[in-house]
């Protein structure tokens, strides 16, 4: 397989796996805890997700034709909170990584030489997808510690368990060598626990 095509499928993979881990965190938390914020320079959950959706609806809308830093994006505002319920707050999360992806599933491996613009700097469609996938799982990472500060009940791993890196490790060495990109059993557990019962 073309390595443009592999890159292609693995950043969809790795897309996907941490918009799964920022919903497993948010999952724990009550409503209320998604707006809280240690002080006035702490982003609460909320504004995290309000500027991903931002970033994403702005970089990923019409890249191939238009700048990423698109006119009508008002980036200052990300940063003050206007939700006002979960419901909301995870239809815009949700409209934000279906902008990415849907970018992504459309790209050719013939396009990732292509030059885009970001701020008028311009970048390989490549490039962009890298910068992107540091920034994301960046913010992403914000999503899971505030999380963890917030959350008054025990937490639930969403990687690796305390203490459970040997049993771990045996399953993963029980099985066969085989070339498989490290998300996929994950993006399948959730894919099962999404299916009704």
């Amino acid at each position: 397989m073309e390595m443009n095509q592999v890159f292609l499928e693995t950043a969809e993979k790795q897309f996907l796996y941490y918009k799964q881990l920022g919903e497993k965190a948010m999952e724990q938390l009550d409503s209320e805890q998604l707006f809280q914020s240690w002080n006035e320079d702490a982003n609460s959950i909320a504004v995290i997700v309000k500027h991903l959706w931002g970033n994403m609806m702005s970089r990923w809308t019409d890249v191939l034709t238009t700048d990423g830093e698109k006119s009508w994006r008002e980036r200052d505002a990300e940063f003050v909170n206007d939700f006002s319920t979960r419901e909301e707050l995870l239809a815009k999360w949700e409209e934000g990584w279906n902008c990415l992806l849907g970018a992504i599933r459309l790209f050719t491996p013939e396009q990732m030489s292509h030059i885009i613009y970001i701020r008028n700097e311009g970048h390989t469609v490549m490039e962009a997808i890298i910068r992107q996938l540091a920034h994301y799982p960046y913010h992403v990472g914000q999503i899971i510690h505030t999380a963890k500060m917030l959350k008054e009940t025990s937490w639930d791993s969403l990687s690796i368990p305390r203490n459970g890196s040997d049993q771990y490790n045996g399953g993963k060495f029980a099985k066969p060598k085989a070339r498989k990109h490290f998300t996929e059993d994950e993006l399948q557990s959730l894919a099962k626990d999404e299916k009704p019962q």
